[in-house]
């Protein structure tokens, strides 16, 4: 396709995700604050490294950064050309997507907030789910570049909608993730195998994601390997728990979650799996899950 795509942030998602670019788009620019990064990514994967500046002639710009934040930063440094559509892939805040969705719309430059889940393994394999808000003719314009790393697209509403459907997502496994380490936790007190238990509990009513993939995975082999971090996790239950007060709603265990999952970041160093939030529990009941 003729139509030129950027990609800004190659962390442990965003390098990933470019990298599926350059296989439908014969031009495809990569930025990162650590430069060298980006050329290495050019290196591997036939992309181009090139300045911030130059990002802005793109017709499609992806970001994904940690914040929102972040985004605002790079927002105040480059300005994409009329036309161009920003898909930031970041786990951002709903009120900061609708902010910078009217700050690009007077330059004629569609904002889609766009973030992703599926983990770096989602990403690798191009199975990513695109959970977007924001203007509907520019998502359909934007799709084909989405559909190059993920499976799942969805539009799911306006401004800041896709950003919020994230949050809730990531508080609801951080939900599934205490249920199951207190479940888990009970089962071991209790002198239980907690593997026959998991093969149970995998093909009856109480398995989810923690069940399936998780406790296996991470948490009963001790593995715990970082692929979405602790503290992003955190901040995204943060984000669930602001769009349950701005909408005065009464929701006791997301709130209850979010500061079990707050006081689990505090606990542990900051490059983290989120599967160690597990271990608050461990260091509360002095019983190890394994």
């Amino acid at each position: 396709m003729t139509t030129t795509v950027a990609f800004i942030g190659l962390g442990a998602m965003g390098y990933r995700m470019a990298a599926h670019l350059p296989k439908h788009f014969a031009q495809v620019y990569v930025w990162n604050r650590n430069f060298a990064k980006a050329q290495q990514h050019a290196q591997q994967y036939q992309s181009q490294a090139v300045p911030l500046a130059q990002i802005a002639d793109a017709d499609i710009i992806f970001s994904c950064l940690p914040t929102s934040q972040q985004v605002d930063e790079i927002l105040q440094q480059i300005q994409p050309k009329a036309g161009a559509i920003w898909v930031d892939c970041t786990s951002g805040e709903p009120q900061a997507a609708r902010a910078q969705a009217e700050r690009l719309q007077q330059f004629e430059v569609a904002f889609l907030d766009a973030p992703v889940s599926g983990q770096t393994i989602g990403a690798e394999n191009a199975s990513l789910t695109f959970m977007v808000g924001g203007d509907e003719h520019a998502f359909h314009q934007a799709r084909p570049a989405m559909q190059a790393m993920g499976q799942l697209i969805q539009h799911v509403g306006h401004s800041g909608a896709g950003f919020a459907v994230k949050a809730v997502n990531n508080m609801m496994m951080a939900m599934h993730l205490c249920a199951a380490t207190e479940g888990f936790s009970t089962l071991k007190a209790h002198g239980v195998n907690l593997d026959k238990a998991l093969n149970c509990i995998n093909a009856s009513s109480g398995q989810s994601f923690i069940t399936q993939h998780a406790l296996p995975e991470r948490i009963l082999n001790r593995s715990f390997p970082l692929t979405f971090a602790l503290p992003l996790l955190a901040k995204d239950t943060r984000i669930a728990v602001d769009l349950v007060h701005q909408a005065k709603l009464v929701t006791p265990l997301m709130g209850l979650c979010q500061s079990l999952i707050q006081a689990a970041a505090q606990q542990q160093p900051a490059d983290s799996d989120f599967s160690t939030a597990a271990q608050l529990y461990e260091s509360l009941n002095k019983i190890k899950l394994e």
